[in-house]
C-alpha cells in the first residue's frame, strides 16, 4: 500500500530562479529550466547534500553543525506572493527578491501543505517538501533597495504565506509551464 497519495491538486510552474552566489545577495535570477540533481539545482549556490545548520534548527543542533540539506529549494505560490504584496501595499512583488526557486499557481493554502508531501512533474522530477519556510528579515534589504519604505513590511505580510522548503528526491529537468502534482502522506493529523 502506498504511503503517499496523489491528489487532484496540480500546480503550474510560473517562474524559476537560481542564486549564483549567496555571498553577493539573496536575490535569484530568472531561468527557464532547473536541472534538479540530488544535491539540488545545478548552479544554485545553496546546493549540496549537506549544509551548515542555521538558527531555524538551533533547538536540535549547535549552529554551524553539518546536517542534511533539506533547504535546497524555496517553493512559493503565486497566489500567496500576491497576498504578501497586497499586505505590503505594493502592486507586485518579484519572486527574485525573495530567493524563490519555484513559483507555482493552483495549489490552495500552499504554505501549509503537509511536510513530507511530494511535488512530482509530469516528466518525473520530484521534490520532497521539508516544512514551512518561515519569513525572516533577510529579504527586507533587497526589497528596500527597489521599493523604498517597503522592506520592513515583508516579515509580517509574509507570515503564513512564505511557502515551503524542499529537496530533490528524483532528478530531472523542471521547466516554466510544467505541472507539479501534489502527493500527500496518507496519515491522520497528529493529536497532541
Amino acid at each position: 500500500m502506498p504511503a503517499l497519495v496523489p491528489t487532484d491538486f496540480v500546480g503550474r510552474v510560473t517562474w524559476l530562479g537560481l542564486n549564483d552566489d549567496r555571498a553577493v545577495g539573496l536575490g535569484n535570477r530568472a531561468v527557464e529550466t532547473l536541472d534538479l540533481r540530488f544535491q539540488g539545482p545545478v548552479g544554485e549556490s545553496r546546493n549540496g547534500l549537506t549544509r551548515a545548520s542555521c538558527s531555524r534548527v538551533v533547538s536540535q543542533y549547535p549552529k554551524g553543525s553539518e546536517i542534511k540539506n533539506t533547504r535546497q529549494l524555496c517553493l512559493m505560490s503565486a497566489e500567496e506572493l500576491a497576498e504578501i504584496g497586497a499586505g505590503m501595499s505594493v502592486e507586485a512583488l518579484a519572486p527574485a527578491l525573495l530567493s524563490v526557486s519555484v513559483l507555482l499557481e493552483g495549489i490552495p493554502d500552499f504554505t501549509h501543505i503537509p511536510p513530507g508531501s511530494r511535488l512530482v512533474s509530469q516528466a518525473g522530477a520530484a521534490i520532497c517538501v521539508d516544512m514551512e519556510n518561515r519569513p525572516c528579515h533577510l529579504p527586507a534589504k533587497g526589497i528596500e533597495a527597489v521599493m523604498p519604505g517597503k522592506g520592513g513590511l515583508f516579515k509580517a505580510a509574509a507570515k503564513g504565506r512564505r511557502g515551503v522548503t524542499g529537496w530533490v528526491e528524483r532528478e530531472g529537468l523542471l521547466r516554466v509551464g510544467d505541472a507539479l502534482r501534489l502527493h500527500v502522506p496518507e496519515q491522520r493529523a497528529w493529536v497532541q
